[in-house]
Formats: C-alpha cells, sequence, structure tokens
C-alpha cells in the first residue's frame, strides 16, 4: 500500500470498505487557528542531510482530540507551549478562542472524556519518570471545568497521590479505581455521573472489578444496580447509558459470560471456555439489548462481525462486516445514547470507515476529496445534520497526521495542529503491505517501510524488524517512528506478519502455537529471502527487535546465521524457561493465569516440552550467536526483566564474544523517556552503520 497524492482512491478504497478528514492550530493558551506549515525539503547540498534522530522520537505535539457533546467546544491534550501534556479547550462559537485548562508540573494528561459539554474528566501519567515507573503508579481520575475551574481529584494516584497545582481532597477514592465508562449524551438527562470500577488484585491479576457511579461535580459514590450478576467479574460491557449488559468472570483457566438485557432482572450464563477457545468474543451492546460479537468464519478463521441469537445461544448468520484477508477489528459509531448506527470504522490494511447514514457518506467523500490520498477520520456532532461539526484526523504512511475542523452551517474549514512538528512528508518513507508465501505455503503478510531517494531497481540493505507480543498485530499504513528512522538512514524495513501475529485470521494465529524459534523463525527468514529474490533487499542484513521480537533476533543469529550480519535486540526474553516459570528470585508481571493456563499451550510446557525449549533458548543456545549484537535492556522491566540480558550477556562473555550492551534506569519494558529514546536510536544508528552500511 502505497502513499497516494493524485486524488485517486487508497488501495483499500477500492474494495469493501470507505473513509474521512479535518484541522485547527495550538500554540499557547491564546494562540490558535494558525494556518498549517508548508513542508519543504531545503534547496542543495542541506535537503540531504539526513532528518534529525530527535524529530521521529519526539513527543507528540497532539496526542488527542474531542468535541463535545453540543460540538461548540473541542479538548486538546498537548504539550504546545508548555513541558507537560495538558488540556486544552476550544471555544468555537462565535469567534474562536482558546484555554489551557490543565497543566501539572510532575504529571501529564493521558486520557480524557467530556462528561456533559462543560466538564472534562481525565487521568494522568508522569512521562518523564521513565515506564519502570508504570507499577509503582495508578493514573488516578480528576475532573475539571471547560473554563478551568472546580478541579477536583476522583481518584488518588498510587505512589505520588498528589499532583502540583491540584488540590489534595480527603475524600477522593483510593488509586485501585479506575473509569469505566462515560455515558453518551441522553435526552433530558443532567450528565453529572460515569462508571468507575473498584479493583480487586492477587496473583498479578485483576481478581473483581465492581462497578459504581461517580459524580464528576461531588465525587459521591453510589452503587450501580447489579442484582445477582457474579461477584468475581474481571470486565463489564454497558451499553450507551452506562447499564451493565455482559459480565466476564475468570477462574482457574475458564471463562464465562454472563448477561442481563434491558427488562430483565436476572443474569445468566451465555458461554464458558477455557482461556484459548472461546466461541465468540463480545463487541458493543445497542440500547435495544442487541449483543453484537465477533467470532471466526472460513478456512482462515478470520473474526467477522455479527449479531448474537440469544434463542440459539449462537452468533447469527450471515455476517453484518467481515474484512476479507483481516480480522475485523472496529467499532460501531453512535452520535448519543439510543440513536442508530451511523456506521462501523473497522481497520484492514488502513482504517476505513464504512456509513450507513447517506449525509455521513457525502461529508466523508468531501474530507476525502479535501484531503486526497490520506485516511480521513471523522468525528461528529449533529452529525449528518446542516449545523454538524465535524473533527477530522487526517493522516498517511508518510505523515503522523493533522487535525482539522468542519462546521457545516459555515462551511468552514479551519485547521487545528499538526500531531508532530518538524516532520516533512516529503522526506518520509512510504509503507507498502505484500502478501507472499511462506516455504511451507502458508499466506505471509509482510510491511516495507520503502527508504526515500533509492534508485527504483536498486536494491537497499535491509533491517528486518521483528515486532513483539508476540501475539499481536503491528504493521498499519500509518506513520511509526522506527520504521521511518532506519528509513531514513538508506535501510529497507522489513516487518513480518509471522504466524502467531493476531488480526489475520485464527487460523494464522494458531498456527504459532509451539513454534518460537522454529516455524515462526522461518516466516522472518522468508520475508527476507523473499524481498531479496525481488531485488528490493540487498545481500546486507540485520535482524532487530524488542521484547518476542528481541527473542527472535537472537534466534534469527543461532538459526540463520548466513543472513544477517548483525543483530540489535531490546528487552529481548533470553531463557524460556524464566520466562515461563518465573522464579522466587526474580519478580515480574506476568498473570497467575496466562502462566498456566496459556503460555504452556501457546510457548511450551517446561516439562513436557523441556528438550525443545532447550533447543529454541538464546541462552542455551549462546555458543552459536557469532554476529555482532547490541543488547538493551530496561532495568525496572517487569515484563521481561534485566536478567534476561544478564545471563546471555554472561554466557556470550563466556564464549569470547560480548556483545555491546547498555542498560537504561527507571525503563520499563518500553522506552518512555526522551532521552533513552535519542541515546537508543544513536546507539543503533553507529551499531548498523558500523555493521550493516556497505
Amino acid at each position: 500500500m502505497k502513499s497516494r497524492s493524485d486524488g485517486g482512491r487508497l488501495p483499500w478504497q477500492r474494495g469493501l470498505l470507505h473513509l474521512g478528514t479535518m484541522a485547527f492550530a495550538v500554540f499557547a493558551s491564546t494562540q490558535l487557528l494558525a494556518q498549517p506549515a508548508q513542508n519543504a525539503a531545503g534547496e542543495g547540498a542541506a535537503a540531504q542531510a539526513p532528518v534529525p534522530l530527535e524529530r521521529f522520537f519526539q513527543r507528540p505535539a497532539v496526542l488527542e482530540a474531542k468535541l463535545s457533546p453540543s460540538g461548540r467546544r473541542v479538548a486538546v491534550s498537548t504539550s504546545r507551549g508548555a513541558n507537560r501534556v495538558g488540556l486544552m479547550v476550544l471555544e468555537l462559537q462565535p469567534t474562536p478562542t482558546a484555554k489551557r485548562v490543565a497543566l501539572f508540573s510532575d504529571a501529564d494528561v493521558r486520557r480524557f472524556d467530556w462528561v456533559g459539554d462543560d466538564r472534562l474528566v481525565f487521568d494522568v501519567v508522569d512521562l518523564e519518570s521513565g515506564s519502570g515507573e508504570d507499577r509503582r503508579q495508578a493514573p488516578g481520575l480528576f475532573a475539571i471545568n471547560a473554563d478551568g475551574s472546580e478541579f477536583r481529584m476522583l481518584v488518588k494516584r498510587r505512589g505520588n497521590p498528589f499532583v502540583s497545582d491540584g488540590s489534595w481532597r480527603p475524600e477522593s477514592l483510593d488509586w485501585n479505581h479506575m473509569l469505566l465508562q462515560v455515558p453518551l449524551p441522553q435526552e433530558g438527562v443532567r450528565p453529572d455521573e460515569v462508571v468507575i470500577g473498584a479493583m480487586r488484585f492477587g496473583d498479578n491479576d485483576i481478581k473483581a472489578v465492581t462497578p459504581l457511579w461517580l459524580n464528576v461535580r461531588t465525587g459521591r459514590t453510589r452503587s450501580l444496580e447489579l442484582g445477582d450478576a457474579p461477584r468475581n467479574a474481571v470486565s463489564w460491557l454497558f451499553d450507551s447509558k452506562g447499564q451493565p449488559r455482559l459480565a466476564t468472570t475468570l477462574g482457574e483457566g475458564r471463562r464465562a459470560l454472563h448477561w442481563r438485557g434491558p427488562g430483565e432482572t436476572g443474569w445468566r450464563e451465555l458461554a464458558q471456555s477455557d482461556l484459548l477457545n472461546g466461541p465468540f468474543t463480545p463487541n458493543v451492546v445497542d440500547d435495544s439489548g442487541a449483543l453484537y460479537v465477533t467470532h471466526s468464519e472460513g478456512p482462515a478463521g478470520e473474526a467477522v462481525l455479527t449479531r448474537f441469537d440469544f434463542q440459539t445461544m449462537k452468533p447469527m448468520s450471515p455476517p453484518l462486516v467481515r474484512t476479507p484477508g483481516f480480522d475485523f477489528r472496529g467499532r460501531l459509531i453512535l452520535d448519543r445514547a439510543g440513536s442508530r448506527a451511523l456506521g462501523v470504522r473497522v481497520d484492514t490494511d488502513g482504517e476505513q470507515t464504512v456509513w450507513y447514514d447517506e449525509a455521513m457518506k457525502r461529508m466523508q467523500a468531501l474530507a476525502d476529496e479535501r484531503l486526497p490520498g490520506r485516511v480521513n477520520r471523522l468525528s461528529c456532532r449533529r452529525c449528518g445534520a446542516d449545523d454538524m461539526v465535524v473533527l477530522v484526523r487526517s493522516y498517511a504512511d508518510r505523515d503522523p497526521g493533522r487535525l482539522w475542523l468542519y462546521e457545516a452551517a459555515q462551511r468552514r474549514w479551519q485547521h487545528v495542529s499538526a500531531v508532530m512538528d518538524g516532520i516533512d512528508p516529503q522526506r518520509m518513507a512510504t509503507v507498502d503491505l505484500q502478501r507472499i508465501k511462506a516455504r511451507d505455503g502458508r499466506d505471509l503478510p509482510v510491511w516495507l517501510t520503502l527508504p526515500p531517494g533509492v534508485p527504483a531497481g536498486q536494491p537497499a540493505p535491509a533491517v528486518v524488524l521483528v515486532h513483539g507480543g508476540p501475539w499481536v498485530r503491528d504493521g498499519h499504513w500509518r506513520w511509526q517512528a522506527m520504521e521511518q528512522f532506519l528509513a531514513s538512514r538508506g535501510y529497507l524495513v522489513i516487518s513480518p506478519e509471522f504466524r502467531g501475529s493476531t488480526g489475520y485470521g485464527d487460523a494464522h494465529y494458531r498456527a504459532g502455537w509451539k513454534q518460537w524459534g522454529q516455524a515462526m523463525q522461518d516466516d522472518v527468514a522468508d520475508a527476507l529471502l523473499w524481498a531479496q529474490a525481488k531485488g528490493q533487499a540487498g545481500k546486507q542484513a540485520c535482524i532487530a527487535g524488542a521484547s518476542y521480537g528481541g527473542y527472535a533476533t537472537l534466534m534469527g543469529l543461532v538459526r540463520h546465521p548466513e543472513l544477517y550480519r548483525c543483530g540489535v535486540a531490546w528487552v529481548a526474553v533470553t531463557d524460556p524457561f524464566l520466562f515461563l516459570k518465573g522464579s522466587w528470585w526474580i519478580g515480574d508481571d506476568i498473570g497467575g493465569q496466562g502462566r498456566r493456563h496459556m503460555l504452556p499451550e501457546l510457548v511450551g510446557d517446561v516439562e513436557k516440552d523441556a528438550a525443545m525449549l532447550t533447543a529454541v533458548s538464546p541462552l542455551a543456545q549462546a555458543q552459536r550467536i557469532k554476529g555482532p549484537l547490541l543488547l538493551a535492556f530496561g532495568e525496572d522491566d517487569r515484563r521481561v526483566p534485566i536478567a534476561h540480558g544478564e545471563r546471555l550477556r554472561e554466557a556470550l562473555r563466556a564464549a569470547g564474544r560480548p556483545p555491546e550492551w547498555v542498560s537504561y534506569a527507571n525503563e520499563g519494558h518500553s522506552w518512555r523517556l526522551l532521552a533513552t529514546q535519542i541515546d537508543f536510536a544513536r546507539r543503533v544508528e553507529l551499531f548498523l552503520g558500523k555493521h550493516l552500511k556497505p
């Protein structure tokens, strides 16, 4: 899939689905509505200088933007004009103005939502503390008016219960409460309450979540009528009014789904299964009591969206939405509580929106015409009406994105902000999705990030970038920092969705069970071999990745040393036995349910599969790692503790091939500090320049 600038359709628009977009500009608290900056490469030699790596790993200027229920205001989480991420509110009528309503000196606004038209709830995280702090802190919950008045701490933070510039209240709830649901606007109902959950923990797992109503103005709670609902439910599904409809319980390797529809007094069990073989997955509940679920269908087991039939106790057929080649991942779009679905948003190779509403179809076409060759995501108020207000997030593979605002009554477009500053799309790489065949004939999706400036037909040195998880989908048609950074240095970035990855059908996912270092590793090698055979990748290649991707990097050097000149592995699993069993002496955050009932099936049983696990253990096979290796770990990582790295480093030293090594204080399983991201990127650049560049 490549970017388009000719106004034509994007590749995925030629099939099942369709798309949309819009914009504004945020600087200081009083300066808005700037025109979008013109991106243009400089003249002469200066234009050929590499893009500074700090550009790729900067903090986004705008994280999120949301329209208020009336469409008269837009809330934006932004760091513009400050060192921290705060909340800004744009008043759209009669004359657009902006005001920063929340900003702290020791915390950053993370998630937020409107509760009515004049009050916001949000939580915070300290982006300057490093990701290792996550396990010691909870985000808390706060509320504030759209004009910055009546600030209230609703839920305390753990570890650091205070935030500067805020007022602590003794009646604030303890840290173990989280926001579950903000009801959609309802006619005649004052929107003062949200649904929160009181959590109980044990064995590194959430043991139970009890929903409560919380008043965002007074901080008072009241019980949410649950009847005979199971008391050990760990997750809930609500309708748009905040009424609980579905509860999920977990216990001793079993998952059960419990339902109570509108007008019903008791709960009933819909299904029960082990943790890996559920018959369907709940997606959303509408206000009429319809339950929408996804389930696997067809030879590839691709997830489709359908309604659940309470008479047969099975998903209905035929499905409402299917996305050939991909699992259905998306949501229904509602304008307000009780309204019909306006459309459905899905993620195939790129994000798409299928509108059922004719007026919104026209709005999407208008946005796509104005902003061609991009994904244009529409959020609207009074959707489809003559006076609707639409917020558009417009992005592409070469552009992190821009926000636009459209007011239908005035037919006025306004640019809100770029998502990231200083990114020139003309100097960024294009992203392409290919479907190839693995050596055993399995369909294998492979994402390519194509370095700009490389002449057609000329192979480029390649970095095979293996995603973590591994049971996730990683690739999307969008701008991604590490891929773009590597491509800017002249490397073709090959990102395979090896078997075991999700998002491409249940058969692809299950084909990776107990295949760490085996068929999963062959898929990674086959992606490189394919790119070389096509003349896109040169004979020089290195392998890189984090977490499982770091593991695959190490096993690539073990199993396919002829393919890779070097490897870069960070927060990598090096010892499958430590990962699967844990240790009294080395703490981690892997839940007991997953360790007992999922990992033995997904990776291997430490007793029954001991020989296989030893054969695919980078630590046990350290003598076979010959190529240059850069290892990086977070010193406070609880998912893959630094002991994984230290043990492999000692084994490689004993073998006479010590790796390049760096560890980062205060970092956990991801790099959060900008200083860490920049330092690591610089090390990667130097390492690849030494071992991969011709």
